[in-house]
């Protein structure tokens, strides 16, 4: 099929390889070898200092090849990377990566993810065979930044739902603890669809490791907000599930799949029993006059496992 490179998360890449060989792509190292280079980073900020940084990934790669982004960015970024490429003689594709379930451990199986596309002049044809060996589907939309606005709408509807249903389990589980509670008996959760199904059946059998990790989500999120700040709206329901998030990360779940948010309701021994450390949160939530410098945001989240090769997390959502 073609020679292509990688650059971004690693537990991506390991999933997605074998496919890829399978169907006939061969992998090169260095980007200006490939024809076509797959990025998929959880921050605008480690895919903005890829491609526009020093020797940057634009600089490098040879005239006509093209660039295959699977990471959540705005719709904005999306077409300004678009110019910028065409103007590097280059060539590109955004194809924002879903996952359908996030609780399983091997997230992104192939018939787990799909993706929305858009490109310009025939580049999302050109790609197909890369991403069809990807995906199990393809939703082909608009032009450029269409495909960040439906993953962005995609993703503000599922942390909506994984969040309800977290908190409908832990209603049902602060009920149980309660003597008031005796005389309803044996009740049992009533699910509102098979995603909020999913992710109670995953906080009941403890599976809170996967290969999509909360730092991912908080990714798509940032993304969401973002996007929705460029033009101008509010989204208060958004940001409170990021803060959320952001809680999970500070204790240091940043790497855990986003059903570990459950733990954050529970008790802290099973905080503890899963690696979650309530003292780190100190930092930004204890102050005694309640004001959070920058700083103390990048303290505590140095004690975050940085070892992959994505970058730091730098959450770079406005706040409205």
């Amino acid at each position: 099929m073609g020679v292509y490179a990688y650059r971004g998360c690693d537990n991506l890449i390991e999933a997605i390889s074998p496919r890829l060989e399978e169907a006939g792509w061969r992998r090169e190292g260095e980007p200006e070898l490939a024809d076509m280079v797959i990025t998929y980073f959880p921050t605008m900020n480690d895919l903005e200092d890829l491609c526009f940084g020093d020797n940057g990934l634009m600089q490098v790669m040879k005239p006509g090849s093209m660039i295959v982004d699977l990471s959540s960015v705005t719709p904005n970024f999306a077409r300004e990377m678009n110019a910028i490429a065409t103007l590097s003689d280059l060539k590109f594709v955004e194809a924002p990566l879903v996952v359908k379930d996030m609780t399983l451990a091997d997230a992104f199986a192939r018939d787990n993810i799909f993706c929305f596309a858009s490109g310009e002049d025939g580049c999302v044809v050109e790609a197909k065979d890369l991403l069809d060996a990807i995906f199990c589907e393809v939703k082909v939309v608009g032009g450029g930044g269409a495909a960040q606005l439906m993953r962005a709408a995609n993703t503000l509807q599922t942390v909506a739902g994984v969040i309800s249903a977290i908190e409908a389990h832990a209603l049902f589980m602060a009920s149980k603890r309660s003597i008031s509670s005796i005389e309803m008996g044996e009740i049992q959760i009533e699910f509102s669809d098979f995603g909020a199904q999913a992710i109670i059946q995953a906080i009941r059998d403890e599976r809170f490791d996967s290969s999509f990790t909360c730092e991912m989500l908080m990714g798509e999120l940032s993304a969401a907000i973002m996007a929705a700040d460029d033009y101008e709206l509010i989204m208060p329901q958004a940001e409170s599930a990021m803060h959320l998030l952001e809680l999970l990360a500070v204790i240091g779940g940043a790497d855990k799949a986003p059903v570990a948010l459950a733990l954050v309701y529970g008790e802290e021994a099973a905080c503890a029993a899963n690696g979650l450390d309530w003292s780190r949160a100190e930092t930004l939530y204890a102050q005694e006059d309640g004001i959070y410098s920058e700083d103390d945001y990048d303290d505590a989240f140095d004690d975050y496992d940085d070892s992959d090769d994505s970058g730091s997390i730098g959450f770079g959502y406005s706040v409205n």
